[in-house]
Order: structure tokens, then C-alpha cells, then sequence
């Protein structure tokens, strides 16, 4: 058996369709086995919580669709380059900034507005939120080895930046949906509307951020976890609100790049490198 060199091409816009039907096929599908046949699903899997395997591999589906996929193809190698985005981190000051300081700044005064700023610290004793942070860190944040990992940079091939970032917002509030009709998960408590604009919001925000990096994945996750990090109070709607009036900001200010197509990242793999893939 021969090598050849696989390149980018391996991937193409067509392979959203894919990623879309396998991501909402798991979780949708997983929804329907939860609202039709709780009694049935409980007995075998336990109450619905943030650890239940079903929930879990319902929050993981883009993840899994977008490791899937980079796998089936670029193979093994493919797949080690597309895990290599993990390691970029450079980006302008700037977005440091935002994803450090002023997302917090954000949350805080959406919490302000609500009501919520002084709220009790929701973990007693303190030391409870340290499995909070690791829940967090290492659940819904595997959703963008899907959305950014995949299909952030195909949609960017056909269509600039703001377009694609603002196409995968709304396509991923949607994919919430099955959440607000489920009890024992927080968005049971939260108004839908606000929700989808603060999705469609925050998914704008952080394509130039994602494209300032190169198309790293680790911004990507660092830049969700923010999103969903246990220790911000509750913020909702407000925090909603103010990611979207932050978003309008941010698309003014990169006009330039985000209405200009090609100016995005458009690599599934890491930058530069077309893997040997045995034939």
C-alpha cells in the first residue's frame, strides 16, 4: 500500500450536511427518548442530570459528529493535525481582553440589572466548585470540535465571516430547543427568545476571535467555558441582551474583515499541514 498526500480538499462544504443531520439526529433523537419515554429511560439510566450518559452524549453530538468526520476523511493522522489547533493561542491583546475580563464584566452587569449581583455563592461548602469547573470545562465545551472545529471553518469557504459565524449561531440556538422542553436542566428556568439571540450573539462574537487565532480550537473552548463558567451568577436575560448589543459593536469595528469572504479561517486541519494517508 501506497501514501498519498490528502489535502484540504478531503473536506468540503458538502460535508456539513452530514455533520448537521449526525449532530441533530443524536441529540434530537435522544430529546424524543427523554420526553416520549422518560419512565423507560430513568429506569435504565437514572434521572436526568448533567451526569446522565444520555445527557452527556446528547451535549457532546457536535463533538462527536466533527471527530467523526475529520477521521472518516483524513484518518488517524488528519485527526492528530485537527487536535493540533489545540495548541494555538495567539491572538491579538484585544480579544485576550474580551475573553479574560470583559465577559465577566459583562455577565456581572447583566447580573446587576437582573437583581442577581448578590446572590449567595451557589456552592457550599466552597470547595464544591472545583467539580463544577471540571464538569464545565469538559462537557459542553467539546461542542466545538464541531461548530468551530468544523463546521466554522467549511461554512467560511462560501460565505464571509459574519455570515457564516451568524448562520452557525442560529443553527446552534436551534439545536438547544429540545433543552427548554425538558426538565432537570437549567434552560427549563430561562426565556427561549432571549436565549437565541444571546446564542446567535455570542456564536458572531466569536468568529473574528477564532479567526484572529488562526482557527484555534483552545480559544474556541476557552472562549465557551467563559460562556458557561459555574460561578457567574444568573444573569438571565440580561447577560443576553448585552452580548448582543456587544456583538453589533464588534461587527462594526471589523467591518472590514467580517464582510469580506475569504477572510476567514477556511482549515480543518492544522495550518500548513497535509498528513500522509495510507490509500
Amino acid at each position: 500500500m501506497t501514501n498519498q498526500i490528502k489535502t484540504q480538499s478531503g473536506m468540503t462544504t458538502k460535508t456539513l450536511t452530514p455533520f448537521f443531520v449526525i449532530t441533530f439526529c443524536l441529540t434530537w433523537g435522544i430529546a424524543v427518548l427523554l420526553i416520549f419515554f422518560s419512565d423507560q429511560v430513568t429506569a435504565i439510566f437514572g434521572e436526568l442530570t448533567t451526569s446522565n450518559p444520555l445527557f452527556i452524549l446528547a451535549v457532546y453530538s457536535p463533538g462527536i459528529a466533527g471527530v467523526f468526520l475529520v477521521w472518516r476523511c483524513y484518518g488517524l493522522k488528519g485527526l492528530g493535525s485537527f487536535f493540533r489547533r489545540l495548541t494555538l493561542w495567539r491572538m491579538p491583546r484585544v480579544w485576550w481582553l474580551f475573553l479574560v475580563v470583559i465577559i465577566p464584566v459583562i455577565v456581572y452587569l447583566g447580573a446587576a440589572l437582573n437583581g442577581t449581583f448578590d446572590d449567595p455563592f451557589p456552592f457550599s461548602p466552597w470547595t464544591k466548585v472545583f467539580p463544577a469547573l471540571l464538569t464545565a470545562f469538559f462537557l459542553g465545551t467539546l461542542e466545538e470540535f464541531g461548530w468551530r472545529g468544523v463546521a466554522l471553518p467549511l461554512m467560511q469557504r462560501k460565505m464571509a465571516p459574519f455570515w457564516a459565524g451568524l448562520t452557525i449561531g442560529i443553527i446552534w440556538a436551534v439545536w438547544h430547543v429540545p433543552a427548554f422542553l425538558l426538565s432537570g436542566v437549567p434552560h427549563g428556568a430561562w426565556s427561549f427568545l432571549p436565549f437565541f439571540a444571546g446564542v446567535v450573539a455570542i456564536s458572531v462574537i466569536l468568529t473574528p476571535i477564532f479567526n484572529s487565532a488562526g482557527g484555534s480550537l483552545l480559544i474556541a473552548y476557552l472562549y465557551h467555558f467563559q460562556m458557561m463558567n459555574p460561578i457567574w451568577p444568573d444573569a438571565q436575560p440580561w447577560d443576553n441582551l448585552l452580548f448582543v448589543i456587544a456583538a453589533v459593536i464588534i461587527v462594526v469595528l471589523n467591518r472590514h474583515s467580517m464582510f469580506t469572504k475569504g477572510a476567514g479561517v477556511t482549515e480543518v486541519l492544522m495550518p500548513g499541514e497535509t498528513p500522509a494517508l495510507e490509500n
